[in-house]
């Protein structure tokens, strides 16, 4: 018995990537290579309250759809979904059987009620109804056994369980099917919606076929091509579509499935970033919204360690919404740890204040020019200090660091000069200093109003203002370059996340350097002895 069928939900998931925005082409090409390969349910996109924009997978209502239907075939199902609180039925015609057949509702947890009423509606307009209960996970063994008993009493086509934040395990999904299985009507077919969040996606949707492959009744699974959706996407349509072919009596065409990926999911690809990450794992770990992960990724170049102290810091409902203001709340308090520096300060001031400082940044120049830059030092007899990474070739005087993995890097990666350097250290990465080091509060020397405020050479700068240094010399202070590989004299520094965007960081650097010039124009001779694109 093959009681499964396999929903792709590409054009709907992976909407999110690409702001719904696929192409009339690559819309038209897709549905017609899943049709093609035997794919049973097509999920086309959303149904929305304004009007549809030509080549994206947002429709106002369902004709919208008709343009992008080659060749509507019999053996495959054509949905849409519809969140249960932002649809307005009254945009929604009867069903023509000329586009899709079927609308997806998905509620979240506590909504079941409402949205079997808005099932309800649709299912009066002759349309089929699924529903895809959000967030399950979070549903105890009575939540499941309501939902079951509601559900059966409109009799929809299926439901399906949703591992929103990727946070299942095997256990979880074991208990909600066999509540699920127990309790829904046999008439009506159990789904399940995966996330990768922790790399369970392909063996958790396994799992589930094996738990249900053997009922009486109607077994259906969410995949996507390439697991293209939002944060860590889901599970592969080419590996489900593998599996069912091998194990359960399947006949997919992987021929056309491989034909959909490299025409019209590849070219994305090298454009967009979705599938399994660390940040994305942490969100699964804490059961939290992929939108507060986003934020932090892209307003803050936030480390995966204080990443997850963030998430941790929120409340379990807190991490299940997204408030921006309390999450930036969250990240200023995990950033602001307190130290009194003022010893620290007066030390560096009697080291410093009258001396000539180099700051030595880990550009490219800083290799290339070593001889020019040894040379400076020799004429010079400066300060030397290190910024945020350790050269090979210099005899640093101090090593600044405000960034815990460039900490830690070094520590382990360049542990001679690390040990016998004495390190200025921020109040971010640690409060309590080791031999050598000299504690200093993060919010002494950054200055916020830039998305990457924390660059380290314009911060180091702050710090030599506050210790009234008079004259500094850089070296190093390249600026980025489009390839990662090519802006660093040591490639294998750990990377900072830029989302890529390596034109507008310098850009951002170049205006807060600019900034800082405003206010120390008259105090401070800055002078580049590398080339720099900040040196304008």
């Amino acid at each position: 018995m093959n009681n499964i069928r396999l929903l792709d939900c590409t054009l709907r998931d992976g909407a999110y990537i690409v702001n719904a925005e696929f192409g009339t082409s690559v819309i038209k090409g897709m549905i017609k290579k899943l049709q093609d390969a035997n794919i049973e349910i097509i999920e086309c996109g959303w149904l929305k309250n304004k009007e549809h924009q030509q080549g994206t997978t947002f429709y106002h209502i369902p004709s919208d759809l008709e343009q992008y239907l080659l060749n509507k075939c019999a053996h495959s199902l054509y949905v849409a979904m519809i969140d249960w609180d932002r649809y307005d039925l009254d945009y929604l015609p009867k069903y023509d059987g000329k586009s899709i057949d079927a609308i997806r509702v998905v509620f979240p947890y506590g909504k079941h009620r409402e949205a079997i009423e808005i099932g309800k509606a649709i299912k009066e307009k002759g349309y089929q109804v699924f529903f895809q209960a959000a967030n399950t996970l979070a549903y105890t063994d009575e939540d499941l056994k309501d939902l079951a008993e509601s559900v059966n009493e409109l009799k929809p086509n299926g439901l399906s369980i949703v591992d929103t934040f990727g946070a299942m395990y095997e256990e979880d999904l074991k208990r909600i099917v066999t509540i699920l299985d127990h309790y829904v009507d046999k008439e009506i077919a159990l789904g399940f919606h995966s996330h990768n969040n922790q790399q369970l996606s392909f063996a958790l949707t396994v799992q589930f076929i094996e738990l249900l492959r053997e009922k009486e009744r109607t077994v259906i699974v969410d995949s996507s091509l390439c697991g293209m959706g939002r944060g860590a996407g889901n599970a592969t349509t080419e590996l489900v579509s593998n599996y069912l072919n091998k194990k359960w009596f399947g006949k997919y065409d992987l021929d056309y499935i491989m034909d959909a990926i490299d025409m019209y999911v590849e070219p994305f690809h090298s454009k967009y970033t979705w599938g399994y990450s660390i940040p994305y794992f942490i969100a699964g770990m804490y059961c939290c919204h992929v939108n507060n992960i986003a934020y932090l990724q892209n307003n803050h170049r936030i480390n995966s360690k204080d990443m997850r102290s963030v998430i941790e810091s929120l409340s379990a409902d807190d991490r299940k919404k997204y408030d921006y203001d309390l999450l930036e709340r969250k990240y200023i308090e995990n950033q602001d740890r307190v130290v009194d520096d003022a010893e620290a300060l007066k030390q560096l001031q009697e080291e410093l204040g009258s001396r000539t400082v180099l700051l030595i940044a880990p550009g490219k120049a800083a290799i290339k020019e070593q001889e020019m830059i040894k040379t400076y030092i020799k004429e010079h007899n400066p300060v030397v200090i290190a910024v945020n990474a350790f050269i090979k070739g210099y005899q640093y005087d101090y090593f600044f660091v405000m960034n815990s993995v460039r900490y830690a890097f070094s520590k382990d990666a360049y542990s001679e000069e690390f040990e016998k350097t004495k390190r200025i250290v921020l109040s971010n990465i640690k409060t309590e200093q080791d031999e050598g080091e000299l504690i200093i509060n993060f919010n002494h020397v950054i200055k916020r109003g830039w998305p990457h405020f924390d660059n380290a050479v314009i911060n180091c700068l702050r710090l030599m203002d506050i210790l009234h240094v008079s004259k500094v010399a850089i070296a190093g202070f390249d600026g980025f370059k489009q390839q990662y590989m090519e802006s660093y004299a040591d490639p294998t520094i750990p990377p900072i996340n830029s989302d890529n965007e390596w034109g507008t960081l310098n850009e951002e650097i170049r205006d807060m350097y600019l900034d800082f010039r405003k206010v120390t124009e008259k105090t401070m001779d800055i002078q580049f002895i590398t080339d720099s694109i900040f040196d304008k």
